[in-house]
């Protein structure tokens, strides 16, 4: 018992230096993480970018195909709704073809949509291109954060997944 307490002090006893007085070096940011962040967040914005655009397009729509306010307000409305398909598949499909492949998925199956609707002569080929845009959108909404919490480091996983939801 007497030599425990001899080794102690022995150790205790080293003259301390200036640098056992810092404090702790952060952790630099993985930037690889950083960026991989920043691409999954840009897949977010797909919702807001879609809704702007055919808040703006709404008008030219509804002169051009001879539709009425209520398939107008239908027609931007539906998205949201078409999401939930996207977001139903997209667990599904991301543990078959992985994260990284799911949200160039989402990003292909939201230009297609897109191209569907600039191609559209009448109401009901335009909904098909919400419904294939919406599903884009649902996919980004469900893998983004789950890829960036997986590339992520432990020290910048909270900074990173906050990251989504600023931009």
């Amino acid at each position: 018992m007497a030599s425990l307490g001899a080794e102690n002090t022995a150790t205790d006893q080293r003259p301390k230096t200036l640098a056992d007085f810092d404090p702790p070096q952060k952790q630099k940011l993985n930037k690889f993480a950083f960026a991989c962040s920043i691409l999954a967040s840009m897949t977010s914005m797909f919702l807001g970018y879609d809704i702007g655009v055919m808040s703006g397009a709404a008008i030219y729509i509804k002169k051009d195909l001879k539709i009425s306010d209520v398939e107008v307000e239908v027609l931007v409305g539906i998205i949201n709704l078409y999401s939930l398909f996207g977001v139903a598949a997209a667990g599904r499909t991301s543990d078959w073809i992985g994260r990284r492949y799911t949200i160039v998925l989402a990003g292909a199956t939201f230009f297609a949509g897109a191209l569907l609707m600039g191609f559209a002569t009448n109401y009901a080929f335009l909904m098909v291109g919400r419904f294939v845009a919406g599903t884009g959108v649902g996919y980004t909404h469900m893998i983004a954060p789950v890829y960036t919490a997986e590339v992520s480091p432990a020290s910048s996983r909270g900074f990173l997944i906050i990251n989504l939801y600023l931009l």
